[in-house]
């Protein structure tokens, strides 16, 4: 998944004033408008009052439907009101039963998923929550073909109802995280009454599922949560939720700062991030950081000369400086990368560093040398990003400086940026002799670093990738070795197995260079004085159940 938000600077004093106006602007539109009820028939909330919260993000959910959200703005609002499988224990990456009551027993040869799920649950409309409202939901997910139906689609070949109380679904072949995928949000359970299964058939301004909040209301700039008061599990700590999409970064951070919103989430400029971190002692408002799970990179497509040359991809691994990238581009707001699996897991090996370590020039010139380049023959480079992204614009032009200063002019680079839905649709095709990259996962397992950038089943050492990971990410490489571990990988149960062969895919990568990892983001969430419990989890989620306003 890949976004980034617009970055706009305004003046102090400016600012304050248009967070002023766009508070006073927002309270007369709320008073004004008529309210859009989406949710189940007979609710009803006013979206004040004691006890709730108020969001605010520049994020807007594009669908509320779990079979077709693939954005992080609908995954998190749906994360909130639904329930899956599994999810995750509170600030880890560790799995953990929700809808089910255990861990799936799965059959020796890998392929089959016996799961027992839970009684006493019902949907937001009162329909009853059993083992074959679950199979609906998954199948549902499948088979509408949705955005990220393929998550499902590519892994499953049939799920089962035994009863009301036991799930089966058997696999097209072995995946060892399989369960991780059954806590993707998408893959919550959804009611039987409210949708029907078929393509294309969804439902964008509803939500009908189990979870702790009630969709009341859904619009372009605002959603309104009322928690369920036949939920099942842990109830939430607050009276419900608001949340307020905000056309810019900067109008967000007005709104915080003059307390139009009680928690700010995705997405502050980097400016904006540091003035808040720094102003909270002062202020008392509370700056919440997480080391989050995604992470930037540069593709290196083996397709164009001179990059099927793998010693000039390890010439531009030697010099790239990621501590320099952090401060410039990011104000600190990151954590170098040194493996495309990022520190999110214990798998992870600093091989780019143990390789090549930062800002390499010396060895960099060896390689470009080597490789045939000289100042009087330069490697001359494109690099290509998309224009709304500010942090990529920012990396690419320190690593031109760079290059610049520091290799005699051996290495040239291109700076080029094109609109992103072009960006997107032209890497595939191997238009672009680099990239760079933002990538979110779409569940937290090491594999989703892994086989979506370096898996090939269609494609030579000769030629390349022709069809698979490898070429959606504008690489197109293509190891023999690689597809074999990635299988191995994906069938091995045993954890301290399956790191050995995660550390072999690693250092592999690293001595390819088919990528080049730059840097592993950090979250942040702001809220105001008098709210608990807000944070971040791993997946990117903010949990709204956990956050509480003082009276």
């Amino acid at each position: 998944m890949d976004w980034f938000r617009l970055r706009v600077r305004q003046r102090r004093l400016i600012g304050q004033f248009l967070g002023l106006f766009c508070l006073c602007l927002f309270l007369v539109i709320s008073c004004g408008r008529q309210q859009n009820s989406s949710g189940p028939a007979g609710s009803s909330s006013s979206s004040a009052g004691a006890g709730r919260v108020t969001i605010g993000t520049t994020l807007k959910p594009r669908t509320m439907d779990p079979a077709d959200a693939y954005e992080i703005a609908s995954i998190n609002a749906i994360y909130n009101i639904s329930d899956r499988l599994y999810t995750y224990e509170p600030g880890t990456a560790q799995l953990k039963p929700q809808l089910a009551t255990a861990l799936p027993k799965v059959s020796a040869d890998g392929l089959t998923y016996t799961i027992p799920v839970r009684t006493g649950v019902v949907f937001h409309d009162g329909t009853p929550f059993n083992a074959e409202a679950m199979a609906f939901s998954l199948r549902r997910f499948i088979e509408n073909k949705g955005k990220p139906s393929f998550l499902l689609a590519d892994t499953v070949e049939s799920v089962k109802a035994k009863g009301d109380r036991e799930l089966t679904i058997k696999l097209k072949k072995p995946f060892a995280a399989f369960p991780s995928l059954l806590a993707f949000p998408g893959t919550c359970a959804v009611s039987p009454k409210a949708y029907e299964i078929g393509a294309g058939k969804f439902k964008p301004n509803q939500f009908v599922g189990t979870g702790p909040y009630k969709l009341i209301q859904f619009s372009t700039d605002s959603l309104q949560l009322d928690v369920f008061d036949k939920y099942w599990g842990e109830k939430p700590l607050n009276k419900g939720v608001n949340i307020q999409v905000v056309t810019s970064a900067a109008n967000l951070f007005n709104q915080f700062r003059t307390g139009a919103v009680d928690v700010t989430h995705l997405a502050l400029d980097p400016d904006q991030i540091r003035s808040l971190k720094e102003g909270a002692s002062s202020s008392g408002w509370q700056a919440i950081e997480a080391q989050g799970s995604a992470v930037t990179y540069m593709s290196l497509n083996r397709r164009q000369k001179p990059l099927d040359n793998p010693v000039v991809r390890q010439a531009i691994a030697a010099m790239i400086n990621r501590q320099q990238l952090n401060e410039r581009v990011l104000l600190g707001q990151a954590q170098p990368l040194y493996s495309m699996v990022p520190t999110t897991f214990d798998v992870s090996k600093p091989v780019f560093k143990d390789q090549y370590g930062d800002a390499n020039i010396e060895k960099a010139k060896q390689l470009l040398q080597q490789a045939g380049f000289s100042p009087t023959n330069p490697l001359k480079l494109q690099i290509w990003y998309p224009t709304s992204s500010v942090a990529r614009t920012s990396a690419a032009t320190t690593l031109k400086a760079a290059a610049d200063q520091q290799l005699g002019g051996t290495l040239q680079f291109e700076l080029n940026s094109v609109e992103g839905a072009s960006f997107f649709k032209n890497v595939p095709q191997g238009i672009y002799p680099t990239t760079l990259h933002d990538w979110y996962p779409d569940f937290l397992d090491p594999d989703n670093y892994v086989q979506p950038f370096m898996e090939c089943p269609k494609g030579s050492p000769e030629k390349g990738c022709d069809d698979g990971g490898s070429q959606t990410q504008g690489s197109f490489y293509y190891n023999d070795r690689v597809n074999q571990l990635i299988s191995q990988e994906r069938k091995e149960q045993n954890p301290q197995a399956r790191k050995a062969i995660f550390a072999e895919l690693q250092d592999i990568l690293a001595k390819d260079v088919p990528y080049i990892p730059l840097w592993q983001s950090k979250d942040y969430v702001f809220a105001q004085k008098g709210i608990s419990g807000a944070g971040i989890d791993p997946t990117q989620t903010v949990p709204f159940w956990r956050i509480k306003k003082a009276a």
